[in-house]
């Protein structure tokens, strides 16, 4: 008979009748009655009622019995603790029977049992039982001391169970070990700052050997263990990865992907030439080929997993790419993973196949899979360059079939092909303007009126097709709506003269008759620059576009780092770390790859990179520079606001970041609009409708304010100054000249400016302004000219700057692009700064650091140079340097070669290293070499420069 009849009653007054069959003196009764109790429990009904008769039954040979009452009273003891202290001395009795199941059964329910009032009773039969001599015992009392913590962390402590799960490590038997890895890292997770696993080789060793031995789950508790030690050096790392490698074929895909996690933390530290870094690669793929033949559940599993695994190292699984494609009975969102997975690994090799494939997908049934395959070819085309004509042929294959959304995506996609391939396949246009009608969505519709304002001039009835959508303008999306404005005012720069009547129409509509802000503020800017200076206005709207970059869906390197440390968990199917998840934080520890390194010596430096910092291979996602005079012309230039000073922000940024642009977002809210200069055309109410400049917050990069320039300055340092240069003609700026120079003085940077006003008429009003830059220069203070500035008078001053302004990486690297504003109009300039202006005062690297930087940078960031006809001797050029900032941390004579080495630091936290050769007393020999290392490459030629000009002036 089943157990369900202890479900079903009829009768009345059941507790009652419970209460009388629990103290019957015959042993079945009383077992029916206590499975009868357990019953009632489990389908919610109160029996607490029966505390008392139920723990009576706990004096019992009988194992089945036992477990019942101990799993009555795990549930009612926090409910009745005064009761459940009667049941103390049965555990302690328990605990020293000679059945090891019942000894374990008593300390896996002691620990189960959460009230305070027991647990300094349950002290002493813990400590026996973490001694006992059979392992099953020691097993289950090593979990029960993590919960016991979770309890009452002080007493786990005082009572030392903490070092007695440590020794348990070395236990001869491996579920032991398990357990006690298990046990040590819960505990620590609550604790990160307490060292408890404290792991070293000999612990390791004892750990690997107890994983070939142990079941699934201790292997993996023992595998996750082994992912937080950080190898001594690359030797040790190979030999774990060796010994962790079989686990790889494991029939369990948790232990599979925990393997994987250790082998991809560890594989940071062999080196790329070592021959078993390359059998380890080949060895990581079979498992994860296999992980994909599971239930469709864990598939999706393991290809959120691989997907991180694919943007790591593509090369495991490049040769891998069939099991990726898609199978028919696949679930969508198995689907929309591989088809992911499948473009990550599209190279020249497999273009073909990958192509015939989703051509093959964009004919299925399942709408959502047909546009992410019609997306899929298009990202084919941008990544893979040899295969864009195929994939546009196949684009335009598919936009015959005329299934609309299939013609729809396919226009998006085309958009983007026509960005990274300008000037090559601009003939298809006239096949997407026939598909013009079908279009309804906003995505499609705005990249369609993309391509007719951007090749305008190539297409005859441009302003005709863009007529049609302004009829509907205010029932567009917004998206829309401000492509259309954009694109007719192309049309207007390209036709002036066809066109007038569409661009009035579009202006007022966007300025006049919207209440949306972005487009107000887009057709204010478009009214105003048409308005004032045409050629500008073409120079800003009709710029050479930055070709697109290749993946742009890249998971950020330093998040994908962090990532990898939590394969086979949660955050590696969402794709977020713990703590974006994981409420209140407890116990989420922020994991980083170990740094590439082949030796223990290289200590980090202060500039080191974070982990994840963008490496080589990673695609430029950096915005590039076609939108800066647009930013320019976005301000409103009014004398700035001098307001109280900006509070520090606590980003947390590497240092190389801070030259990858893109720190928009990162940057406080701006100031209230600044002032109202009325640029011409547009009503008058909306002048204050300006952008205002945008002075965002200091960054502060963790290692003190990268950006506090007066920290560490004692002495007066004469950095050199070079003379003042011409940066705006008279003839330029309607008469007003700009000369000027930068110079540096005890932590601070100026702006030396001349003006010269050479025009008829008087000037006032001043006021200046930078853009983004790449090392967010900014004016400290408004430009201050105190009177009038007449006609052939001169005037100098000096323009405090600091470095907390936007940053964007600019090309050359120390372009500077300034509006400067007076009562006649506003006039724009570039010009180069030195760099030596942003080598700060505590710059001096001490040896045992430098060494380890040097070391620590890679190779290929060394740059070589020569200082041609510079004839100074050692001690006149470590002077003309350290009184610009660039310090010698020591010196050496090598065959008659004197040798310094230097260091210096720029105001954003890059430091740069160089070692300078002279050669002394050899009049024949004249030029000094120069060699730089610095983790941001691209600084160092600007370096070399400012070398230069220090040393011969």
């Amino acid at each position: 008979m089943t157990d369900s009849k202890y479900f079903t009653t009829t009768k009345k007054g059941e507790i009652f009748e419970l209460k009388a069959e629990l103290n019957s003196d015959k042993k079945e009764k009383k077992k029916e009655a206590v499975k009868k109790v357990i019953a009632s429990m489990t389908v919610g009904k109160d029996v607490s009622a029966l505390f008392p008769d139920v723990v009576n039954c706990m004096q019992t040979d009988n194992l089945e019995l036992k477990k019942l009452v101990y799993l009555y009273l795990m549930n009612y003891a926090k409910s009745q603790p005064d009761m459940a202290i009667m049941a103390v001395n049965t555990f302690v009795k328990d605990c020293e029977d000679p059945n090891p199941l019942i000894r374990a059964l008593a300390v896996r329910t002691m620990g189960c049992i959460r009230v305070d009032k027991i647990t300094e009773y349950l002290c002493e039969p813990l400590r026996k039982c973490l001694k006992d001599e059979d392992p099953y015992v020691r097993k289950t009392a090593a979990v029960c001391v993590a919960k016991l913590h979770d309890i009452n962390a002080q007493l786990v402590e005082d009572q030392g169970f903490l070092d007695t799960l440590k020794d348990l490590i070395s236990d001869s038997n491996p579920m032991v070990v398990a357990n006690a890895v298990a046990a040590l890292s819960e505990i620590a997770e609550s604790h990160p700052s307490s060292n408890l696993l404290d792991l070293n080789p000999q612990s390791i060793n004892k750990l690997l050997t107890a994983l070939n031995e142990c079941t699934e789950w201790g292997q993996i508790f023992i595998l996750d263990c082994l992912a937080n030690y950080m190898p001594k050096d690359d030797r040790e790392a190979q030999s774990i990865c060796e010994r962790v490698t079989p686990r790889l074929s494991h029939a369990n895909s948790a232990v599979v992907l925990s393997a994987v996690k250790v082998l991809m933390k560890f594989m940071e530290m062999l080196s790329k030439d070592l021959d078993y870094y390359g059998t380890l690669l080949k060895k990581l793929a079979p498992p994860l080929v296999t992980l994909l033949s599971a239930e469709p559940e864990l598939q999706y599993v393991a290809l959120r997993n691989i997907n991180l695994i694919v943007q790591k190292r593509p090369e495991i699984l490049k040769h891998e790419m069939k099991v990726f494609f898609v199978k028919y009975n696949d679930p969508i969102y198995v689907k929309l993973e591989k088809l992911d997975i499948m473009i990550r690994l599209a190279s020249q090799a497999n273009i073909a196949q990958v192509l015939a494939e989703l051509k093959e997908y964009a004919t299925e049934v399942d709408v959502d899979f047909v546009r992410k395959a019609v997306r899929a070819i298009g990202r084919c085309a941008i990544k893979v360059e040899q295969s864009a004509e195929r994939c546009v042929s196949t684009l335009l294959d598919l936009i015959q079939t005329k299934v609309n959304y299939v013609v729809q995506e396919a226009i998006v996609v085309i958009k983007d092909i026509f960005r990274k391939y300008p000037n090559k396949y601009e003939s298809v246009i006239a096949t997407l303007c026939e598909n013009l009608d079908s279009l309804d969505e906003p995505e499609a519709r705005a990249a369609m009126i993309w391509i007719v304002g951007e090749y305008a001039e190539r297409i005859d009835n441009a302003d005709e097709l863009l007529e049609s959508f302004l009829e509907g303008f205010h029932d567009e999306s917004t998206q829309v709506q401000l492509q259309l404005l954009t694109a007719i005012v192309k049309l207007f720069l390209k036709k002036p003269t066809e066109t007038q009547e569409l661009v009035q129409q579009v202006l007022s509509l966007a300025t006049q008759d919207s209440d949306n802000p972005d487009l107000r503020d887009r057709g204010y800017i478009y009214w105003r620059l048409l308005s004032t200076d045409p050629v500008a206005a073409k120079e800003v709207v009709l710029a050479e576009k930055p070709l697109i970059s290749e993946e742009t869906d890249l998971i950020e390197p330093t998040l994908l780092d962090e990532l990898i440390c939590y394969i086979g968990t949660l955050a590696s199917v969402y794709h977020k770390p713990p703590n974006a998840f994981v409420e209140g934080g407890r116990g989420v520890v922020h994991k980083s790859l170990p740094p590439r390194t082949a030796s223990s010596e290289s200590t980090e430096s202060p500039e080191t990179a974070p982990a994840g910092a963008p490496s080589g291979d990673q695609p430029d996602v950096i915005p590039a520079q076609g939108d800066l005079l647009g930013d320019l012309l976005n301000l409103d230039l009014g004398p700035p606001v001098s307001g109280p000073p900006l509070a520090a922000s606590s980003v947390q940024m590497g240092a190389v970041d801070l030259l990858g642009g893109g720190l928009d977002s990162l940057m406080g809210d701006e100031p209230e609009g600044i002032g109202d200069t009325n640029f011409g055309a547009p009503p008058a109410a909306v002048t204050t409708a300006a952008a205002p400049a945008r002075l965002g917050a200091p960054i502060s990069s963790g290692l003190s304010d990268l950006f506090d320039l007066t920290s560490g300055v004692g002495t007066l340092s004469g950095s050199y100054v070079a003379p003042k240069a011409v940066w705006l003609p008279a003839m330029k700026a309607k008469g007003l000249e700009i000369s000027g120079t930068f110079t540096r003085q005890v932590g601070s940077i100026s702006m030396d400016l001349q003006l010269t006003n050479k025009a008829l008429q008087v000037m006032t009003d001043f006021a200046i302004q930078f853009n983004r830059n790449s090392f967010g220069l900014a004016p400290a203070a408004p430009l201050q000219v105190h009177a009038p500035l007449s006609p052939n008078q001169t005037v100098e001053l000096s323009l405090p700057l600091n470095t907390v302004g936007s940053v964007m990486k600019m090309e050359p690297l120390n372009n500077l692009q300034v509006a400067v504003k007076n009562n006649i109009d506003v006039f724009y300039f570039s010009t180069l700064y030195p760099l030596h202006v942003l080598f700060v005062e505590d710059g001096k690297m001490d040896r045992q650091m430098f060494l380890a930087t040097w070391k620590d940078i890679p190779n290929e960031n060394e740059a070589q140079f020569q200082i041609r006809d510079c004839p100074l001797n050692t001690e006149t050029a470590s002077n003309k340097l350290q009184s610009s900032n660039i310090f010698t941390v020591a010196k050496r004579n090598v065959e008659g070669q004197d040798m310094l080495y230097q260091s210096l630091k720029l105001t954003n936290g890059i430091w740069v290293l160089a070692e300078l050769r002279i050669q002394p007393g050899n009049p024949n020999f004249t030029d000094l070499e120069l060699s730089l290392k610095c983790r941001a490459p691209e600084v160092s030629q600007h370096v070399y420069q400012a070398y230069e000009t220090i040393l011969k002036n």
